[in-house]
């Protein structure tokens, strides 16, 4: 299945550039491309990506609140016939304020703007998916400080209400980092178990995809 790409970023040249290096995959088209958060929304529900690669500042509107108003709304209020594009978000920083914000906006993944352009196509393809996706210099680190910042010192009743024994464990791998095949062989389970887990953990629990699962799991104290 070919994956469909909106890029939003205020510089032509880096736009231009990631169309290049993106179109040059052949499960990749590029349909639009977007010079401010304001046109990355109008453009984003007019051309239906699959993924938008976000720039975070930008003017009249930033990535952060484009994604917010594009994927911020909860699961739960969410309307399941309209489907909503994962936010790739490309940022110039590390350990950077914006991209705890971008976290709680929506964003399913984050690289560097000085990553490969295998990185990119690699995390275009992952995020699509459905995967969380971090650039290998962030790492979970940065999704274990945000969620600290706001979690529960011990897991609540609510925390984990309705997942079986075996739902809560892959929930704490995922939270690890672990992959579905990790987590298989972690748990002596069929990868397709997995996957079925993992789709029951995001359904009861009313999360967007793995990387507000990862959150999730951190504010409520069921990963260290």
């Amino acid at each position: 299945m070919t994956i469909r790409v909106l890029i939003a970023d205020d510089q032509v040249m880096i736009r231009d550039g990631l169309a290049a290096l993106l179109s040059s995959d052949p499960g990749i088209e590029v349909v639009g491309q977007a010079g401010n958060g304001r046109e990355a929304v109008e453009m984003a529900r007019a051309l239906d990506p699959d993924v938008i690669v976000m720039d975070i500042r930008m003017p009249e509107m930033d990535g952060l609140a484009a994604t917010a108003e594009l994927v911020g709304e909860p699961a739960a209020e969410a309307d399941p016939a309209v489907a909503r594009p994962k936010v790739l978000v490309l940022t110039t920083f590390d350990l950077d304020e914006y991209v705890y914000e971008a976290l709680g906006a929506g964003a399913s993944g984050f690289l560097l703007k000085d990553a490969s352009a295998a990185d990119l196509v690699s995390g275009v393809r992952i995020v699509a998916a459905g995967d969380a996706l971090l650039a290998p210099s962030i790492t979970r680190r940065l999704i274990g400080d945000f969620a600290r910042r706001r979690r529960h010192q011990r897991p609540s009743p609510q925390a984990t209400a309705g997942l079986t024994p075996r739902e809560l464990d892959v929930l704490r791998l995922i939270a690890r980092g672990l992959s579905n095949a990790e987590i298989a062989a972690e748990l002596v389970l069929a990868e397709q178990t997995v996957k079925t887990h993992v789709g029951h953990v995001l359904t009861k629990l009313t999360l967007r995809d793995r990387t507000q699962a990862v959150v999730y799991a951190y504010e409520n104290g069921l990963v260290g």
